[in-house]
């Protein structure tokens, strides 16, 4: 399990560096381009160039949520809230990057039209629906380690009543103010 985890956490940080690369290097010549060509298409470009700008911050917010959950997964902590919090956080980054591609997707139309491209359509597509499918596995994913976590508080709660009710010591008496302390210790 570890080997597999340090396998993602690797493929986490070549995403990033190919991501960087592209922000870097490939991007601003496709601006260069677009100033070489006429201004309205010019304007057409630069919007969807600014909308791939804005959505690389939640895309490496997202993959630094992903890179906790691996560590999460390398230290065996599968049913903990820091990991229900970080799948939320990817949840929201992805349907920020989903919104955020659903806005450029007439750009894409009318660059694909004026380039006589149209499958320049099918790359905000790509994008669009893989940030919607990853929000959505994360959604389903982080529903079902949720339902486990609650059996496993649920479990707690009964073995300590138990407990309680075999040695009952008036002064030992469980609160519920106590019960959330000892489920919060997470």
């Amino acid at each position: 399990m570890k080997l597999k985890a340090l396998f993602l956490k690797a493929a986490v940080i070549l995403i990033g560096i190919l991501v960087t690369a592209l922000l870097i290097f490939v991007l601003p010549l496709i601006a260069e381009d677009a100033a070489a060509s006429s201004l309205k298409m010019a304007y057409v470009l630069y919007a969807i160039l600014t909308i791939m700008y804005i959505s690389s911050a939640p895309f490496f917010a997202l993959l630094f949520q992903i890179f906790k959950v691996l560590n999460y997964v390398r230290a065996e902590e599968f049913f903990s809230k820091p990991i229900l919090n970080a799948l939320n956080k990817i949840k929201r980054y992805g349907y920020i990057i989903s919104f955020l591609y659903l806005l450029a997707l007439p750009l894409f139309y009318i660059v694909g039209e004026v380039d006589d491209a149209p499958g320049l359509i099918l790359i905000g597509m790509f994008f669009l629906f893989a940030s919607l499918v990853l929000s959505v596995s994360t959604d389903l994913f982080q529903n079902l380690l949720e339902s486990e976590y609650d059996k496993i508080e649920d479990t707690i709660i009964e073995r300590i009543v138990k407990a309680r009710k075999e040695n009952f010591n008036p002064k030992d008496a469980l609160t519920e103010k106590d019960i959330i302390d000892l489920l919060d210790k997470d």
